[in-house]
């Protein structure tokens, strides 16, 4: 059974870092994808790509509004964990953070909600003025 489990949220002050895992079982990490997603608060929020990584190269992909601040990157210990690193966080950023995965040899699929199946409880990142 496919499974990922993310960890790591918290609160921080604007500027502020902060590091999030996303742990995947069920799956060998080079035949998957791992992306993260952000929904924001509001019930009609949807879940934006952050960031994503592929299981073989470890080639990164990152939405416009992480580029330069956030960087996804694999554990060199546990292949298996998937780590997104946040630095400048601003109050935008806050939200729920999920991880996913996707089985995927290759490029990673677009890097939206509807491409990938397995998902996470998320974690919740907050951001204050």
């Amino acid at each position: 059974q496919v499974q990922v489990v993310e960890s790591g949220g918290g609160s921080v002050q604007a500027g502020g870092s902060l590091r999030l895992s996303c742990v995947g079982s069920g799956f060998t990490y080079n035949s998957a994808c791992v992306g993260w997603f952000r929904q924001g608060p509001g019930k009609d929020q949807e879940r934006e790509g952050v960031a994503d990584i592929t299981g073989i190269h470890d080639t990164t992909r990152y939405a416009a509004s992480a580029q330069g601040r956030f960087t996804i990157s694999r554990d060199g210990a546990n292949k298996n964990m998937v780590v997104l690193d946040m630095t400048g966080l601003k109050p935008e950023d806050t939200g729920m953070y999920y991880c996913a995965a996707e089985f995927r040899y290759g490029y990673c699929p677009l890097l939206t909600a509807k491409s990938y199946t397995a998902w996470g409880q998320g974690t919740q990142v907050t951001v204050s003025t």
